[in-house]
């Protein structure tokens, strides 16, 4: 087996079709057809069923179960030409939500940067897709709100923050202490921050109106917050973010939705070239979330007054 087989057996698999694989290389079809029956014959059985006048491939049973070793292979491949490189620097990997990386994560990645010897790749997904993500090898670590079964991934809880009400200051309810009941559901700016909090929305608020503002993206949450009186519930992370921008009111809630829990994940069996690179990032990690804030005062403003 070589790379140039490898990769045109799984572009074919992706494709489904000798024709736009060999448009994709930028190959010859006879060329495409002559590097998948070199590895057939190698391998000892066929790979792929030729029915003539089926524009699709199908794949046989056999070779539908050597995609992963091909998966694997090439993966293999790639480290070993890494191996080869300068590794005086090391280049890490991570998957995170959006609000993770920037409320909480963004002032250690700073402190990581200060290191010449790391460089960082900073991807934000949903946690549904950092687990296939982390699986194929595509991240080196993540961070996610729920706890997956996935094999080969070690899934461990590192911090759970509690969700306050927030209000622009001067607030419509100056109280410590509100009810949902209480707020105008036209005025919220809503983020479902994991599933366990979009159970609790459901039942205490959407079924009563829909929100004013519904994004994926804080920053953006922070963008159309316009007017005088709308509101947000938010983990502290996302509080003490947004109160960069503007004085916000915190209170507590009489019926509050469940804190957020964020567990970090890894791969059972790392990337060789980038296991220092893990292990310098879990040591900072350590240490940076023995600083996080836990908790906020029931009425209390935060924020810069003059801003």
């Amino acid at each position: 087996m070589n790379l140039s087989e490898i990769e045109t057996f799984l572009t074919i698999v992706n494709t489904k079709s000798i024709t736009r694989t060999a448009e994709l290389l930028f190959l010859a079809q006879p060329t495409v057809s002559h590097r998948l029956t070199a590895l057939e014959n190698e391998l000892g059985f066929p790979l792929v069923i030729r029915n003539k006048g089926h524009k699709q491939i199908e794949l046989t049973p056999k070779g539908r179960d050597f995609i992963i070793i091909a998966e694997r292979w090439l993966s293999l491949w790639k480290e070993t030409m890494e191996l080869g490189r300068n590794q005086e620097t090391y280049l890490l990997t991570i998957g995170c939500t959006d609000s993770l990386n920037i409320a909480v994560f963004a002032p250690l990645y700073e402190k990581l940067l200060e290191s010449p010897r790391l460089d960082l790749s900073i991807q934000s997904h949903h946690s549904s897709e950092l687990y296939n993500l982390l699986a194929e090898h595509n991240i080196d670590i993540g961070f996610v709100y729920h706890k997956l079964h996935y094999k080969n991934i070690i899934t461990e809880k590192i911090f759970q923050e509690k969700l306050y009400l927030i209000q622009t200051d001067p607030p419509a309810i100056p109280s410590g202490k509100v009810h949902t009941d209480e707020l105008d559901p036209a005025l919220e700016i809503f983020l479902s921050w994991d599933d366990n909090f979009q159970i609790w929305h459901d039942r205490w608020l959407s079924v009563v109106s829909r929100p004013h503002v519904s994004t994926d993206t804080i920053l953006l949450s922070n963008r159309l917050w316009k007017k005088p009186g709308n509101w947000m519930i938010a983990p502290i992370s996302v509080i003490l973010e947004l109160a960069s921008y503007r004085p916000l009111y915190v209170s507590e809630l009489k019926n509050p939705p469940p804190d957020r829990i964020c567990y970090k994940i890894t791969h059972r069996y790392p990337k060789i070239t980038n296991r220092t690179a893990v292990e310098m990032f879990e040591n900072s990690l350590e240490e940076y979330l023995k600083d996080l804030p836990l908790q906020l005062s029931p009425g209390q403003v935060l924020g810069n007054e003059g801003k």
